[in-house]
Formats: structure tokens, C-alpha cells, sequence
């Protein structure tokens, strides 16, 4: 039986860094990235950090006659779409850095993962757009357990929403080193490929790196210690039931627009071209990750998100010792206050100001610490709830010779 004719997809997924108001240069470089896509004419656009709907508007508009039919998900997340868009989802991830550092900004802005169903000559394709939390300190990285967490959310959702799609295809920005933990756990649990990895042809930054240092709006002591960059922005896909997906050609840009002299983002943009292909007759169910190999992959996400748990319980415990602190401050305050009130019966002043400052002190700190142990045990119970399970995976593969997808 012959093999039905290929259909060939070009897909383009980018961080376009377009903060309002921080982000450098930003309708300039949104207008410039509208017209590439205009020029290039891809099939899907993947796109992450457009935070103001008046962008999303204006790439809309300019999009128009290339890629008709877009969704926009208000978490800095939006697709284009040449094909008609037949349903959208939006999950956000349960835990997202801390609120209390300003300075990073993960946690105001909701970390989520975006799907769309797109039907395309009769096959159906669920398309994922995600943004996880950024490391910020290689060394040191406080947010390991929150985007190990993320990723685990990640890859059930796909596992669970994608049943019904005959492709599954994922882009974004996942802030993680292709040989990292929340890789191989996504991977490892989706049966996902690496387009870079599979890719027959690849033109571009060296390694496919998508933060490099000659881009002018990265930031060079981050990457001191990859003097070629690092690669966190990923296509990656699967075939589900009977077809194949391969990667013809992947791309990406290389630091300045063509005749211009700045970046598109911070990032790089990453382009794959993909061929998909019914096969001649049903395919069996494939193998991902070898059972072994994948439980191991497990059990050292447990083993983070274990102490994520005992670090979240421990800042639980500081943040309540605090809140009883400045109850017991307050009680000395009412104490006090009726003491005063005696001594007033005898003639002596009451020292208005002091009191006041120290109740509005008191008072703060039993606000800010009841607030933070309230986050902190909803941190805990999100951390216990992901080890559980990871814990009920690990018994379903070993109770089973290989796991299937």
C-alpha cells in the first residue's frame, strides 16, 4: 500500500522579550518580527513574552494575510495559525518562583503552557506554547524544584490532552539545557523528539544555541560560563497513531535583523521545517524512554522536588514562628496600653507616638509573615502532591516491562 504524500510544515517559535516599558526597543523590534513572518510565510507561529494585547493587535493585523486565524492567551503567550484554529486550552502551572522577589518578576506574571487544535489535511494537530520559570543562577538555582514541577505539569498535560491529535507539536522558551533534569523528565514521559537533535539540515547559531553572547540584549555575565551560548528555546514533536513526523531543516537567527542593527529579542528565533506522512498501514504502539532509564529519570525528579518540599517547610515554620512573634507583640501592646490607661487615672501622659509605631509595626510584620506562611503551605502541599505522583509513576512503570505511549 502506498504512503500518502507528504504534508510539510514551517514553524517559527520565539521569545520576543516585549515587556511594556522595560523591554529595549520593543514596537521597533515587534514590527520587524511581523515582517519577517509576512516575508517567510511559516504555517504556525509559536511566540512568547508579548505581554501587551496592543502588540498582539498590531502582529494580528500585520499577520493577516499569512497566518489568518491566531489566539491569543493573555499569559505572554499567543500562536498564528495558517489553518483554522478549532479549540484552545490554557493550564497555569501551580508554582512559579515566589512573589517576594521582585527583582525576578516570575510569579506576577503566571506561567502557563497554551494548546490549540489545528486540523490540516485531515490530520489533527495539538499545538503547545509554553514559557517556564528562568534559572537565573546556574549555581545556585533556588527555582530548580518550581521548574522541575513545571515540567511534570507540562508533560501530563500534552500526555493527557493529546489522546485525540494524530501530531503533537510543542515550542517555547523552557529555560532549561538540553541535558537537564526538566528535559529528560518531559522527554522522557511524552516520548517527544528534539528537532535541533533530528533535524537532517541545521543552519545557524553553532549548537543551536538561542542566548548568545553577541546579541546586544543578553546578558554577558550570565553567560560567561558558555562562551557559545546556550540553547533553552526548543520545537519539539511526536506522532501519534498512524504517521511520522521528521525534521527536514531547523534554523535559526543569528544575533542582528539583516540591514538593521538590532536583535529580533534577546533570544534567537528557532524555525523548523517538518514532514509529515501517514504511514501504509496503522502503526503498534511506540516505545518511548526503556523503562529503566525512564524510572531513573523519576526518581531524580522526586529526589528535587523532595527537597523543594523540606526547603518550602522549613521557610513554612520561619514565616509562622514569625506571625506568632508578632501576635505575642501585639498582646504586650494591648498589655501595655491598658497599663497606660491606668497610669493615666493617676496623671501621667501617654505617649501616643510611640505606642502607634510599634502597633503598625507589629502589625505589618503579623501581615507579611501570615502572608508568606500561607504561600509557603500552599507551596508544601504542591510539592508533596507532585512527589505523590511521581511516586504513583514510578510503581506503574516498574509494574510493567516497558512503558508504551
Amino acid at each position: 500500500m502506498e504512503e500518502d504524500p507528504a504534508l510539510r510544515l514551517r514553524v517559527f517559535d520565539l521569545n520576543c522579550w516585549a515587556i511594556r516599558y522595560l523591554s529595549k526597543q520593543r514596537q521597533e523590534r515587534i514590527r520587524l518580527i511581523g515582517d519577517r513572518l509576512c516575508r517567510e510565510g511559516f504555517d504556525l507561529v509559536l511566540l512568547q513574552e508579548i505581554w501587551s494585547e496592543r502588540d498582539y493587535s498590531d502582529l494580528k493585523a500585520k499577520l493577516g494575510g499569512c497566518c489568518p486565524f491566531s489566539h491569543y492567551f493573555r499569559s505572554g503567550l499567543c500562536v498564528f495559525s495558517k489553518f483554522p484554529i478549532l479549540d484552545t486550552l490554557l493550564y497555569q502551572y501551580s508554582l512559579n518562583g515566589y512573589p517576594y522577589m521582585l527583582q525576578h518578576g516570575d510569579w506576577f506574571c503566571g506561567k502557563s503552557v497554551g494548546l490549540v487544535v489545528v486540523r490540516i489535511a485531515e490530520i489533527t494537530f495539538n499545538i503547545y506554547v509554553t514559557h517556564l520559570h528562568a534559572e537565573y543562577s546556574r549555581e545556585k538555582d533556588a527555582y530548580l524544584p518550581h521548574r522541575v514541577v513545571q515540567a511534570w505539569e507540562l508533560a501530563q498535560f500534552i500526555r493527557h490532552t493529546a489522546k485525540a491529535a494524530d501530531v503533537v507539536l510543542l515550542g517555547g522558551d523552557l529555560n532549561m539545557h538540553p541535558g537537564d533534569l526538566g528535559i529528560r523528565l518531559l522527554r522522557g514521559w511524552t516520548g517527544l523528539h528534539d528537532a535541533f537533535m533530528e533535524a537532517k539540515h541545521f543552519e545557524g547559531c553553532k549548537d543551536g544555541c538561542t542566548l548568545i553572547p553577541n546579541n546586544c540584549f543578553t546578558v554577558k555575565s550570565e553567560l560567561q560560563p558558555f562562551p557559545l551560548g546556550i540553547r533553552i528555546d526548543y520545537i519539539l514533536y511526536k506522532a501519534v497513531s498512524s504517521f511520522t513526523v521528521k525534521c527536514e531543516e531547523l534554523r535559526t537567527t543569528t544575533g542582528t535583523v539583516p540591514g538593521v542593527d538590532i536583535p529580533y529579542s534577546d533570544h534567537e528565533a528557532v524555525m523548523a521545517m517538518l514532514c509529515i506522512q501517514r504511514r501504509g498501514q496503522t502503526a503498534g504502539a511506540t516505545i518511548g524512554t526503556a523503562m529503566p532509564a525512564l524510572v531513573e529519570v523519576l526518581s531524580e525528579a522526586r529526589t528535587e522536588v523532595c527537597m523543594g518540599l523540606l526547603a518550602a517547610r522549613r521557610q513554612r515554620y520561619s514565616s509562622g514562628r514569625m506571625a506568632v512573634l508578632a501576635m505575642l507583640l501585639l498582646l504586650l501592646q494591648v498589655v501595655g496600653v491598658l497599663g497606660v490607661l491606668g497610669g493615666l487615672a493617676a496623671g501621667k501622659p501617654f505617649p501616643t507616638l510611640s505606642f502607634s509605631l510599634l502597633a503598625f509595626l507589629a502589625l505589618a510584620i503579623l501581615l507579611l509573615a501570615a502572608g508568606l506562611h500561607l504561600f509557603h503551605s500552599i507551596e508544601v502541599k504542591m510539592l508533596q502532591g507532585t512527589k505523590e505522583q511521581m511516586e504513583m509513576a514510578m510503581r506503574g512503570l516498574q509494574e510493567q516491562p516497558l512503558h508504551r505511549h
